[in-house]
């Protein structure tokens, strides 16, 4: 995808803020239902009606468009504190339907770095030495979406990524099938689906609840911030995974490859991943909801695990903390700390979620232990942080927050702890359901680094802008 068509799309959405017009361009409808797990209604939950499209009525640009796919999040406002798919349709099965969507987000950077580390010449250059970094535009980034309701509760999947920081050509993210109701005509199998849910492919592992509100490349409609965490818990795996979703119960085991891609090569370097989740999620009363899940990763033989290192995509903070000599995909992970657990890891996050009426509060609890193939004991890493936003105005249009994050543990040659504490202070428009303007303060230091490693003293701070199209 050439990169103009995505700066054109994100720079529309920066433009709607500063529009007289656009403030009238609120969105209408309903709050976004939280995430039950009750058995399958015939009736629709999308607010987006057939009658909201006739001549002269324009309510249904200010809800979102309507929803075709079963058993499904939608991509723009709507899918704000979805965690996993409900055991709800949304929609009646009217035969096959195929369905396009995307996401486009671009970012206005103002951020300076320093640091305190002592000069590394390599062949007469300081390794050690800063990026020259100020104000400009990123890069913009950009997903396109294809879904297929091929039969009643059976979805296929695929997320591309067209433009991304790692990678400007176009590339497959996911690709996965989700059955939610049996195809076969047997009483007790069609009874059992009615509380489990199955997904077989290639797709985003569900560990944790933090990747359900980190931006993903081209959309960052879930992120109430810019950046994702330090500490990423994100990948792509092949495998499969069953839900069972029952009285606000969330249970969850997984089996995956544990790498990017498949292969059946040194078979005695590579095994299995297992992933798993119990949580509970419920509505206490009209203005509260709860949720709380654990889940775990483990993986004893690998030869390049991806848990930490598989976002493709790249960091929202660019050239961060990297030298003179980086490049904006090689060194697409500024900003982030990978503990490099690429040969053996066991890893448990913890996530609370509190929604009162307008205030949320997200926490991420995690505990992560492995090794890479070269070491012979494991080390161990630990990440905390938490979100508090606060949604105010009609239909939630407008919000603000803030997120501290750290996250710290031992890194290979290196005597003691390393690691960072970030602050993110921030807040978003949403101009219409489909379009977001955010701004924030991040300020991330670094500690425990030697005085010949670059993150030696190192900081970074200063203000970001982003704007986000997602249908």
């Amino acid at each position: 995808m050439r990169t103009t068509f995505g700066t054109a799309a994100a720079l529309t959405a920066l433009l709607a803020v500063a529009s007289p017009t656009a403030a009238q361009q609120v969105a209408e409808g309903s709050a976004v239902a939280p995430n039950t797990t009750s058995a399958p209604k015939a009736t629709p939950v999308d607010d987006t009606t057939t009658a909201d499209t006739t001549a002269g009525n324009d309510s249904a640009w200010k809800k979102g468009r309507p929803i075709a796919m079963q058993y499904y999040r939608a991509l723009d406002q709507r899918g704000i504190n979805v965690f996993e798919t409900t055991k709800t349709p949304g929609v009646e099965s009217t035969g096959f339907k195929l369905d396009f969507g995307a996401g486009f987000t671009s970012q206005v950077q103002n951020l300076s770095h320093s640091n305190t580390a002592t000069p590394n010449l390599v062949s007469g250059v300081n390794a050690n030495q800063l990026a020259d970094i100020g104000f400009g535009f990123n890069n913009p980034t950009a997903n396109l979406y294809i879904n297929a309701q091929i039969a009643p509760g059976i979805r296929v999947a695929l997320t591309s990524y067209l433009s991304a920081r790692h990678h400007n050509e176009t590339w497959v993210k996911d690709g996965y099938i989700q059955i939610d109701q049996s195809p076969i005509d047997f009483a007790p199998l069609k009874a059992l689906m009615e509380i489990v849910t199955v997904r077989v492919g290639d797709m985003e592992i569900n560990y944790g609840d933090a990747h359900f509100r980190r931006s993903d490349n081209g959309n960052a409609v879930y992120n109430p911030f810019v950046g994702n965490y330090i500490m990423d818990a994100f990948t792509t795996q092949i495998g499969g995974e069953v839900y069972l979703k029952a009285a606000n119960i969330i249970a969850m085991g997984a089996i995956t490859g544990g790498e990017l891609r498949g292969t059946v090569l040194t078979p005695e370097k590579r095994g299995p991943v297992y992933i798993g989740k119990l949580g509970v999620d419920r509505q206490l009363t009209n203005d509260l909801r709860v949720r709380v899940t654990g889940s775990m990763y483990k993986t004893d033989k690998a030869m390049s695990d991806t848990l930490y290192s598989g976002d493709r995509a790249g960091s929202r903070y660019y050239y961060v903390l990297e030298n003179t000599a980086a490049t904006e995909s090689a060194q697409k992970d500024s900003g982030l700390l990978n503990p490099g657990f690429s040969n053996k890891v066991t890893a448990f996050q913890m996530n609370p979620f509190v929604k009162f009426r307008g205030l949320e509060f997200f926490g991420v609890i995690e505990r992560a232990q492995g090794k890479a193939a070269s070491e012979t004991t494991e080390r161990v890493w630990n990440q905390y942080a938490i979100d508090t936003v606060y949604r105010f105005l009609a239909d939630d249009k407008l919000f603000v927050g803030t997120r501290y994050n750290r996250a710290q543990g031992d890194l290979v040659g290196i005597t003691g702890q390393v690691g960072a504490n970030r602050w993110e202070f921030g807040g978003g428009w949403f101009v219409t359901r489909n379009v977001l303007a955010k701004a924030e303060y991040v300020n991330q230091t670094y500690f425990g680094y030697p005085d010949t490693n670059i993150k030696s003293g190192g900081k970074f701070n200063g203000m970001m802008l982003e704007g986000v199209i997602a249908f």
